[in-house]
Order: C-alpha cells, then structure tokens, then sequence
C-alpha cells in the first residue's frame, strides 16, 4: 500500500512539474516578445512625438512666412496706391506744363509780331529822324491844331514803343520762369518715379523668396507628415502586437492551468481508486492545514463540480442566502449549494478547500455543483474549475 501511495504521488508530481515546466517555457517566450515589442512601442513612441514636434516647428515657421508676406502684400498694394497717387500727380503736371508750353508758344507768338511791328518802326525812325519828323509834321500841317495833333499822335507812337519793350522783357521772364518751374516739376516727378519703382522691384524681390521659402516649408511639412503617419502607423502595428501576444499569454495561462487541473484531476482520481477511504464512526471531519488534504469523515460523500466567486462580484449584495454578510467578512468559509441536493445550512467538507457551511445559492448553482467563497478575486482564479469531493457533515 505504501509504495502504491509513493507511486501515485510521484506521478502526481511529476505531471505538475512537467505541465509548469510547458507554462513557465511558454510564459518565458512570449514574455520576452512582449517585453520586446514594449521597448519597440516607446521607441516609436519618441520618434512620433519628435516628429510631432518638428510638424509643429515647421507649421510655425510656415505661419510666419504667410505672415510675412501678407505683410509684403500690403506694403505691395501700399505702394501701388502710392504710385497711382504719383501718377495722378504727374499727369496733372504734365498737363500743368503743357499749358505752360502753350502760354510760352502764345507768348513767343506775340513777341514775333511786336517785333515785326518794332522792325518797320525802327526802319521808318531811320529814314525820318526825330527832327525831320517834327519839321515834316510842321509844314505839313494846315493849322497849329492839327500840328499839336500830329505831335502828341507821335509822341504816343514812341511811348507805344517804349510800352512794346517793356511787355516784351516781362514776357521773357515770364518763359524763363515757366520753364524753370517746368524743369522743376519734371524732375520731382522723376524722382518719385524712381524711387516708388525701386521700391516695388525691392518688395517684388522679397515676395518672390519668401514665396520660394514657403514652398519649401509646406514641401518639407508635407514630408514631416508623412513621416508622422508611418511612425503612428508601426506604433500601431506594435501595440496591434502587444495585444496578440499578451492575448496569447493569457491563452497559455488558462490553458497550462487547465492542463494542471485536469492532471491534478486525474492523479487524485486514480489515487482515490488506490486506496480504501477510512471514515471511523467516532471521528468528525477536521480540516488539515489549507483544507486540501483527504479528511476521514462520517456522513454522505459525493463528487461536485466547484468554481469560486467573491462578494465583489458584479451586482453581487453581498449577504448570502442565510443572511451572512460576506462583503464584511470575505475570509469566511461558504458555498453556494443547489439546496435539492444539499441542504442550506449544512456543514460540509470540500477537497481542497476545507470545512464550510452551506449558506449560499446561485441561479447558475444546480445540481451536483457548487460555489466556494474566496477572500478575493486572485484567490478565486487561482482556484479555477475543478471536480472535488464533498462530505456532508451534518
């Protein structure tokens, strides 16, 4: 008997060490992909925020730019307006000088016929000297009256003259000054010409290489960006990754500890076919350390099908069908039991968990199953799903 026990329990250990030894092994791998993926995932995380950060640069730099030149464009249509005002100036002095021009033509005209008339006096004054002229307006005369009239129409002749030249100096001046004015003006005007056509070839330079700039700015944003998109498009894929591997981490847990349970299962079913079970009628069942070795009892034996739930559980009051108040003591020992088969309020033994009362119910609780209470939900994952056996104790 002894050494079939050895035995049992030697298989029993060894199928828990080799299953441990699979989930450790596969725990190990996927582990170190998931941390490799993580290092991978901040990597690209600081590329992207770098990137981030140089689109957000670059936008800045393309703000100023299109602020620049919106500045440039109003200098440009200031200017153009200032031109314009020029150019109204200029064609009101041109036509300013045009009239001059025609007063000075006019002028010129009316000193061309003083001077005929000037010419023909001179030449009748050399022919008849003053005094010859005198004499002839003596004797030619028929009376001292019409002498006195012929004299003072002379004497009005010669004044006439001297009004002739006097006009003529005065309309000389006249076209100098017209002219100097007109050389004046000119000049203004052809200064500011220059200067506003200057000025615009300069601002027409600077739109033009803030505009080149600009091109490249945007073309550079536009690289950036699509540098962007790929690095949060292989972040994604890694944290797509991360997921699969954790999913599959997750997988390998449930599955190793359902393999460690179904083994555990099968050495405990094929130890309890080994050997007999003892159950003194003068002994009651007492639980040995954590509840999960055999205890020899009196009172009926059956096997159940047990899971475990806490009092945190969702929608859960926390007061048990017997008026316990579990959320207030989660370390007490209680199933849920389906009561057709096992009466509420009993107090029962259960493999691997120890002695409890049956205080609790549960709409999924039917039958051959039962619902062992743990203190939290790390506990009641550990415990898993798994077939025990079960002495009602009283």
């Amino acid at each position: 008997m002894q050494t079939t026990r050895k035995r049992i329990i030697l298989v029993l250990l060894t199928t828990m060490l080799c299953v441990s030894g699979s989930m450790v092994t596969y725990a190990q791998t996927n582990t170190e992909a998931l941390h490799n993926a993580q290092a991978q995932l901040e990597q690209k995380q600081q590329v992207v925020e770098q990137k981030v950060q140089e689109q957000q640069a670059v936008n800045k730099d393309i703000e100023d730019i299109q602020n620049e030149l919106k500045s440039i464009s109003d200098e440009i249509a200031n200017n153009r307006d200032e031109m314009a005002a020029t150019q109204e100036k200029i064609d009101a002095t041109n036509k300013l000088i045009e009239e001059k021009k025609e007063e000075i033509v006019a002028i010129e005209d009316k000193m061309l016929a003083r001077q005929e008339v000037m010419k023909k006096r001179a030449v009748a004054m050399q022919q008849n000297s003053n005094v010859n002229l005198i004499i002839n307006l003596f004797f030619e005369s028929d009376s001292i009256t019409e002498f006195i009239q012929r004299a003072s129409a002379a004497s009005e002749l010669i004044d006439a003259d001297k009004d002739i030249l006097i006009a003529q100096q005065e309309d000389l001046k006249q076209i100098e000054k017209d002219k100097a004015v007109i050389d004046q003006q000119e000049k203004v005007l052809e200064e500011d010409q220059k200067a506003l056509a200057d000025q615009q070839a300069a601002l027409d330079q600077n739109m033009q290489k803030r505009q080149q700039t600009l091109t490249v700015m945007q073309q550079k944003y536009a690289q950036v960006s699509q540098q962007v998109a790929m690095a949060q498009q292989e972040k994604a894929g890694i944290e797509s990754q991360m997921k699969n591997l954790q999913a599959a981490i997750q997988r390998e847990q449930e599955e190793a500890k359902a393999r460690a349970a179904a083994a555990a299962a099968a050495a405990r079913a094929r130890a309890a076919t080994a050997r007999p079970i003892a159950v003194p009628v003068a002994n009651k069942p007492a639980s040995q350390g954590n509840g999960t070795s055999q205890v020899a009892a009196e009172g009926k034996e059956m096997y159940v099908t047990a899971t475990a739930y806490t009092a945190d559980c969702a929608g859960c009051s926390g007061i048990t069908t017997t008026g316990q108040n579990v959320r207030a003591n989660p370390n007490m020992k209680i199933i849920a039991v389906d009561p057709s088969v096992i009466p509420l309020g009993s107090r029962v033994w259960v493999e691997g968990y120890g002695v409890a009362i049956a205080g609790d119910t549960g709409g999924a609780i039917k039958g051959h199953r039962i619902d062992v209470l743990m203190p939290n939900k790390a506990a009641a994952l550990a415990f898993g799903r798994k077939t025990v056996k079960l002495v009602i104790l009283n």
